[in-house]
């Protein structure tokens, strides 16, 4: 049944689930239906003109936007990111002071020596890269990847304070009162610009985030995306699969007419929305031009699990045995070793798993031979993707 946005976000409201996890393609709607459910919630009354206390907390294109560059045209120095006051930003650094927070979740997203320094009144940021000497580049101009990082994090960092507010059950023994009110988050689609790596650990980390948002505080989470790997991992990590939770997985379609439509979808994005192929290609690319990285472990591991859960092998690490020399003494453990090691989510949060090595990057085109050759349902998805 066709619906308009602020049908759906009226029908997002009404669900009792915990989380609403939505797949929809660009220019589906993504932004727009977060403004409808904001207005929804918490509609801009006079009233609530200058009251800090959200009942939504969202991160979409509009939060983005708070955040703006002054190239300095004329001397092409001082570059800044400067920031559009609101209560947004207000509360994240007047109120709590998380500068020093939203330093360290940058650097950790990106690199340790590529450090921001904000303005004394909050109103723009600087970055630098350090050398370790008396060389390092002042007034750099970041990527777009590195902006939208410095972002969300800043709403990373405010979201973490609001959910372990919000956890504390005596509301006069809260660390502050600014999340008193807050009933929802929304979340479009924080992956524009984000290469593999970062995408996964940031889904890792809003599903950590979601898991420490005790369910007796009422917290719901909507989180819209068009990216089935965002989607995937954060399924898997929420066990969106379990009865319960299954009919917060939707799908957002925009019909010729004008309007929507929100489907439910059980399963995760590689049976929704054809994950499978997804990874096999981007494997199969990645191994051509010899690009290979962390990720595309994950990308294997994830692979190799849904080959041996659809012919029906208990481990997937079964699936190794066909593997060229995978009966010497300690190939094919090694092999899992492997995967393992660099698909593993809780290396994911910091830097301590090195790069792959030359003869890893052959293990990965070894194993993914492996199931084209010897597992004839990924052929014929090849054929036919």
């Amino acid at each position: 049944m066709s619906q308009t946005l602020e049908q759906i976000a009226q029908t997002l409201h009404a669900t009792d689930k915990k989380v609403q996890l939505i797949y929809a393609f660009n220019g589906t709607g993504k932004t727009r239906l977060s403004s409808a459910l904001k207005e929804l919630i918490d509609p801009k009354t006079e009233e609530r003109e200058d009251d800090r206390r959200p009942k939504t907390l969202y991160y979409n294109a509009f939060t983005e936007d708070l955040f703006y560059w002054d190239n300095d045209l004329t001397g092409d120095v001082e570059r800044k990111l400067k920031i559009h006051p609101n209560a947004y930003t207000k509360s994240a650094f007047e109120d709590l002071g998380l500068d020093v927070s939203v330093i360290t979740t940058f650097q950790r997203y990106t690199r340790q020596n590529l450090s921001p320094r904000f303005s004394n009144d909050f109103l723009a940021v600087t970055f630098s890269l350090e050398r370790g000497d008396n060389e390092g580049i002042a007034n750099l101009k970041i990527s777009k990847g590195e902006e939208s990082n410095f972002i969300w994090s800043v709403f990373f960092c405010l979201l973490d304070q609001a959910i372990s507010a919000r956890n504390v059950i005596g509301v006069e023994d809260r660390e502050t009162q600014l999340f008193n009110d807050l009933q929802y988050v929304f979340i479009d689609d924080p992956v524009s610009s984000l290469d593999e790596n970062h995408l996964i650990q940031l889904a890792v980390d809003v599903a950590d985030l979601i898991r420490k948002s005790d369910n007796g505080n009422g917290l719901k989470f909507v989180i819209t995306t068009h990216n089935p790997l965002f989607y995937n991992v954060l399924h898997n990590e929420l066990k969106l699969n379990q009865a319960g939770k299954r009919e917060g997985c939707r799908l957002l379609e925009q019909l010729e007419d004008g309007t929507f439509k929100l489907d439910i979808r059980h399963g995760d994005s590689n049976r929704s929305f054809s994950y499978h192929l997804y990874l096999r290609r981007m494997l199969a690319e990645a191994i051509e031009r010899n690009t290979i990285e962390r990720f595309h472990f994950m990308f294997l591991r994830n692979l190799y699990e849904k080959t041996a859960a659809f012919l029906g092998y208990r481990e997937w690490g079964d699936l190794l045995n066909t593997v060229p020399g995978a009966d010497a003494p300690g190939a094919k453990q090694g092999y899992l070793n492997r995967v393992m090691q660099f698909s593993s989510h809780s290396t994911l949060s910091g830097e301590q798993v090195r790069e792959p090595t030359e003869p890893e990057k052959q293990t990965v085109k070894l194993l993914y031979d492996n199931l084209i050759n010897n597992y004839g349902f990924v052929q014929r998805e090849a054929q036919n993707g």
